[in-house]
């Protein structure tokens, strides 16, 4: 069986495990590769390792966003510009009691 090369950002599954991992670094002059699992654990493995890891390319999975902990409301740009169907919306005249990144002394 020939094995596989790893590459950054391609996801993986353990056949031993069936743990789910992506690549996330691959330093060919140190021969070790950074892995990141799906609930967010970061793991490094020599080649030797990972020949004998005998991974197989996986497909991504369909929410990748979970190690990093982010939710849709992260998704939301706060520099984006408000659009016209938002101006006549009462609620976009309220002020929040606390303005991000301004802090009380």
């Amino acid at each position: 069986m020939k094995m596989q090369s790893p590459v950054i950002g391609a996801w993986y599954t353990d056949r031993q495990t069936g743990n789910l991992f992506e690549v996330i670094d691959w330093d060919p002059t140190a021969l070790l590769i950074e892995i990141q699992y799906l609930d967010g654990e970061v793991s490094e493995f020599d080649l030797d390792a990972w020949r004998e890891l005998m991974p197989e390319r996986a497909a991504a999975p369909e929410d990748w966003r979970s190690p990093f902990e982010l939710d849709d409301e992260d998704m939301q740009d706060p520099d984006l510009p408000m659009h016209p169907e938002d101006w006549s919306n009462p609620l976009s005249y309220i002020e929040p009691d606390a303005m991000y990144g301004v802090e009380d002394l």
